[in-house]
């Protein structure tokens, strides 16, 4: 293996453990669940990813080819943790705020979690569908 590439997996190793410890002291620093929601997912996504990025480096140098099973994982990642950070966030949301603590949605629909959509209003009132 070159220098080169030690150099980029060290780097890439070192990165991602910076992130870790970022996340993991705002988890326990930060103090409501929305500030300490986004520490973690950015750990997992920046930190595990640099991980993977340092792995396939690391294959890429010692047998030519590229890992196809790191590229998936950094994918699962990358699509995963803003899905389950929203879901989170949502729960909060629905569990500890009124709708009338949040501002305007200024959109058609206003928050999801309070308000149904317009034609589901009105079938749950009873007004015909036009």
């Amino acid at each position: 293996m070159s220098m080169f590439s030690e150099i980029l997996i060290s780097f890439a190793l070192v990165v991602s453990g910076i992130f870790g410890f970022v996340g993991s002291y705002g988890l326990v620093k930060l103090k409501n669940t929305l500030q300490r929601l986004h520490a973690p997912t950015k750990a997992t996504t920046l930190g595990v990813g640099g991980v993977l990025i340092a792995s396939m480096i690391f294959f890429y140098a010692e047998t030519g080819h590229i890992s196809v099973h790191e590229l998936l994982i950094t994918l699962f990642l990358f699509l995963t943790a803003p899905i389950t950070a929203n879901f989170i966030a949502k729960t909060y949301m629905a569990q500890n705020l009124r709708k009338t603590d949040l501002p305007e949605s200024g959109g058609d629909y206003g928050w999801s979690i309070y308000d149904n959509a317009p034609e589901e209003r009105e079938i749950s009132e009873g007004t015909p569908r036009a």
